[in-house]
């Protein structure tokens, strides 16, 4: 087996004296692990940081033996985690792409979008203005891994004006005229991911509970439901920053 391409870092976890596997994700061969040899040393640790860019090259004699790795980096998103909101928001993204994804399958959409995220994390002034694309971005790994939300047309009236809320057991959009006496039970439809553009506060919010009903009921199951607590982390410190 041999693989060279450029990945995006998602996992780091030590093995043996100082080495370490490293779960990266590439454009064409998806998720990939490697063992990185040296690669818990401090020499290393700048390198393999979840986020970083990097240019993989993978060998194995044969299927089903971790294979070796080296990596070559090529962006350095190591001053970001200095960053508390920068800081949470990159160790979610990528423990929810760790978790999610199986191994060896390609997602090149989910490999571009997660390139944007962090690009958008990398570039904003301020956290509202990558927010937006992590809410997307969840959404995304929903549509992808079969876990779509119908969000095009209301569930009763087939209507496609005025959705306001979205049924938290079916996934489907509902119009502000059905829901009504019913908003207690419904999870709220921003404006942003219907029309695209900006969001205050209040739309992100919302926009982060309802990705996060989906992801913890239909996708962070059993084994990957510990890595919600990444992004519970997330939220909390965004719910700090706006109060």
């Amino acid at each position: 087996m041999y693989l060279r391409a450029p990945a995006i870092i998602l996992s780091v976890r030590p093995h043996g004296e100082n080495g370490a596997i490293v779960r990266a994700l590439t454009e064409e061969s998806g998720v990939q692990p490697g063992y990185v040899r040296g690669g818990h040393s401090r020499r290393f640790r700048p390198v393999l940081q979840p986020a970083n860019s990097v240019l993989g090259e993978w060998r194995a004699r044969h299927e089903g033996q971790l294979p070796a790795l080296t990596v070559e980096l090529t962006a350095s998103r190591a001053p970001l985690y200095g960053e508390p909101l920068a800081a949470v928001a990159l160790d979610w993204v990528t423990v929810l792409t760790a978790a999610a994804l199986p191994e060896g399958q390609p997602y090149p959409a989910l490999y571009a979008a997660l390139d944007g995220v962090i690009g958008a994390v990398e570039a904003a002034p301020a956290a509202r203005g990558w927010a937006v694309a992590l809410v997307r971005y969840e959404l995304l790994m929903l549509s992808v891994l079969g876990f779509g939300l119908d969000l095009s047309r209301c569930a009763v009236t087939q209507g496609a004006n005025d959705l306001a809320w979205v049924s938290p057991k079916s996934g489907r959009a509902v119009s502000r005229a059905a829901g009504q006496g019913y908003a207690d039970r419904l999870l709220p439809y921003p404006t942003f991911l219907q029309e695209g553009g900006g969001a205050d506060w209040g739309d992100i919010l919302d926009g982060l509970r309802l990705t996060g009903h989906f992801l913890a009921r239909d996708l962070l199951t059993d084994r990957q439901k510990s890595a919600l607590a990444a992004r519970e982390r997330l939220v909390e410190r965004l719910k700090r920053a706006v109060a």
